[in-house]
């Protein structure tokens, strides 16, 4: 079973978005980039001191995009089992999820070599470290 559309990150600007101004954390495996976005009603302070709503696109949901080259693997086969892997443990972590973060999980190529705790183990010690959720 796939991330539900309001959970996933798709377009190219959502994710060079992430890439641009984004907290990258690494591991062994994997690195994420998290980038929170404006809460509905912030508000910024312009030039003449009255305050005017941000002109930012508000998410209410943690949305999440998995990106993984043919560097990690040429077989295709490979590949989406290890974006598979990784979309099962985002879904049971996103319930601990606070909302508003888009977040991109990149996979290195030593990652060939996990199992499926291996990812979920390290997936959450990155989210833990990145501040996006508490490691309870």
């Amino acid at each position: 079973m796939a991330l539900s559309k309001a959970n996933r990150l798709r377009s190219r600007q959502d994710f060079n978005a992430v890439y641009r101004k984004g907290r990258r954390r690494k591991s062994n495996f994997l690195t994420i980039i998290v980038l929170r976005k404006a809460a509905i009603g912030d508000a910024k302070q312009s030039n003449d001191g009255t305050e005017a709503l941000a002109a930012v696109k508000v998410v209410p949901h943690t949305r999440v995009g998995i990106s993984i080259s043919q560097k990690v693997s040429k077989r295709a086969v490979v590949r989406n089992r290890i974006k598979r892997w990784l979309k099962v443990a985002v879904r049971s972590l996103l319930p601990g999820f606070p909302t508003g973060w888009d977040i991109v999980v990149i996979v290195h190529p030593e990652a060939t070599q996990c199992d499926y705790r291996q990812f979920l183990q390290e997936l959450e010690q990155l989210l833990v470290n990145a501040e996006v959720c508490d490691g309870h």
